[in-house]
């Protein structure tokens, strides 16, 4: 038999991160997540902090009096009664979070049936997706992901970017947009044009 050669096509490198990072508009979506406790709060408070325009529903028989103010300040629909399928109805994005794992697995069940994405809370195989650390500068923003393997990691590399990466970034980002737009030629002349006038902005930096 022959040897097997990891997806990255080199050999020895060992485990690597396969998950393909995008950025999703969930003001053009429907959010909902399953439970009302610790975790169901935090799940709701990293959203809003990254997408304030978000729309998320939440279901559980009961919330915790920080969720039910956290969620005056978003677009977040309390639904006060216990998990059941028909509440899937026109979402896009669930998360599952309550103490209850049959409950949780069964939200995971639900929502594959469905073609819903789904991530079921501290729990990777019951994962479509992550929510990672997020590091967010005006327009730019950064999101770290750990392959669902340690939260604490990218919490911590989530903290050592927003120290790293300068508050004036955004004006960078504005003022190179500008530039692009009276830039001449084609799309690939602009972005070689681009790589070059960064190049020497990151030199000057560096001197």
């Amino acid at each position: 038999m022959s040897e097997q050669v990891p997806p990255s096509g080199v050999r020895g490198l060992g485990e690597r991160n396969n998950l393909y990072p995008i950025f999703i508009k969930l003001n053009n979506l429907k959010a909902l997540i399953v439970g009302g406790g610790k975790v169901a709060e935090e799940k709701l408070s990293f959203i809003l902090k990254s997408s304030p325009d978000a729309h998320i529903t939440m279901v559980s028989p009961m919330f915790k009096e920080e969720t039910l103010e956290l969620a005056k300040k978003g677009d977040v629909t309390l639904i006060k009664k216990r998990y059941n399928k028909k509440f899937l109805k026109g979402k896009h994005i669930v998360i599952a979070t309550t103490n209850v794992p049959k409950v949780n697995v069964k939200v995971y069940h639900n929502c594959r049936k469905r073609n819903i994405l789904v991530n079921v809370a501290d729990n990777p195989p019951y994962c479509d997706f992550y929510m990672g650390g997020i590091v967010t500068k005006g327009n730019v923003k950064v999101a770290i992901s750990t392959n669902g393997k340690s939260p604490t990691t990218a919490k911590r590399l989530r903290q050592f970017f927003e120290d790293v990466i300068p508050e004036n970034v955004d004006d960078l980002v504005k003022n190179l947009n500008k530039y692009r737009k009276t830039i001449k030629g084609d799309f690939e002349e602009k972005v070689e044009t681009l790589n070059e006038f960064t190049k020497g902005l990151i030199a000057k930096k560096e001197s």
